[in-house]
């Protein structure tokens, strides 16, 4: 796996200076309410076990699955939720959606309006990458946590994949373009 890796992009010990940020801000900011973080599966779940760890105040925590990209190197439009929530009634939970990257923000959009739709007091979102540049014009939602930002690379590891491999890498790679060129796009 290393060996497809073009260039670390963040090391171990930056993600976890930036997961420790991350998780020092949400615990004040949310320290009043009745936080529920929402991991999205499976590319936020490495950052999910570590930003939670950093959460000093009560909180529970709940999955769903949404895909775009379909083992693909850009997303679709298609946004397919494939595995919903377990807590059924939402009502009076602070919603705090963690996800890996936000690229265009077609996924997180839909999310978010579904789950202010079921009841939610609030939805915010935590991304620990954003890509601005990849931002479809017709998303009005932006998050108000986000680790770092980054440039228009195809970037893998610490749950982020390409078709379902590299989530194990313990940092954030840039994936060489050779690995990923001949996928359909």
């Amino acid at each position: 796996m290393i060996e497809d890796i073009q260039e670390v992009f963040y090391s171990e010990a930056q993600l976890q200076e930036i997961v420790a940020r991350l998780g020092a801000q949400i615990s004040e900011d949310f320290k009043d309410k009745n936080l529920l973080l929402v991991s999205v599966l499976k590319g936020s779940v490495v950052f999910m076990a570590d930003l939670m760890r950093h959460i000093t105040i009560p909180c529970k925590i709940d999955f769903l699955t949404a895909s775009s990209y379909h083992d693909n190197t850009v997303p679709t439009d298609e946004v397919k939720i494939t595995k919903d929530l377990t807590i059924q009634d939402i009502q009076g939970y602070d919603i705090l959606i963690v996800e890996d990257i936000l690229d265009t923000g077609r996924t997180l959009q839909r999310l978010s309006g579904i789950l202010q739709h079921k009841g939610a007091n609030s939805v915010t979102i935590c991304t620990l990458l954003d890509k601005p540049s990849r931002r479809d014009p017709s998303v009005t939602i932006s998050a108000k946590y986000i680790g770092a930002t980054v440039r228009n690379e195809f970037v893998v590891g610490y749950g982020l994949d390409f078709a379902q491999k590299y989530r194990n890498l313990p940092f954030i790679g840039i994936l060489k373009p050779e690995i990923y060129e001949n996928a359909v796009q």
